[in-house]
């Protein structure tokens, strides 16, 4: 069976995005290996997700990566961050600092709201409907 196992997002700085996505978004820090020629690499999911659902964090190496920073999904929602308590999960981002851009809604599908990362990547928070 094939399965989409990592995707890249290109970050600025290891360790501001290290700590946003652990921090604020509460993932898990899955591996963080020196690879000896200043990069690394860096792979965070969400808690209790499959190993197939994580992202690598790639610092960005030349000025093409680093216009890309924030812009990959050229300002649509390109990540979805699905969550079994909305509330729950709304509420600590949001203390957390995580920047909305909408109140939450309801919609056929679940209750959803677009967030932006450190970076302004689109993401939605999704409580899947429970017959969705």
């Amino acid at each position: 069976m094939s399965f989409l196992a990592l995707v890249t997002l290109v970050v600025r700085d290891y360790d501001e995005a290290v700590a946003f996505y652990t921090d604020a978004l509460g993932f898990d820090l899955v591996e963080d290996t020196d690879r000896g020629d200043g990069s690394r690499w860096v792979v965070v999911r969400p808690p209790g997700g499959p190993a197939g659902s994580a992202l690598v964090l790639a610092r960005a190496k030349n000025p093409a990566e680093e216009e890309a920073v924030g812009a990959q999904t050229g300002g649509r929602v390109g990540f979805f961050l699905h969550t079994d308590d909305f509330t729950r999960d709304h509420t600590r981002m949001t203390t957390a600092g995580v920047r909305f851009l909408e109140e939450p809604r309801h919609e056929p599908y679940g209750t959803v709201a677009v967030f932006e990362d450190l970076y302004g990547n689109r993401w939605d928070l999704l409580e899947p409907a429970p017959d969705a």
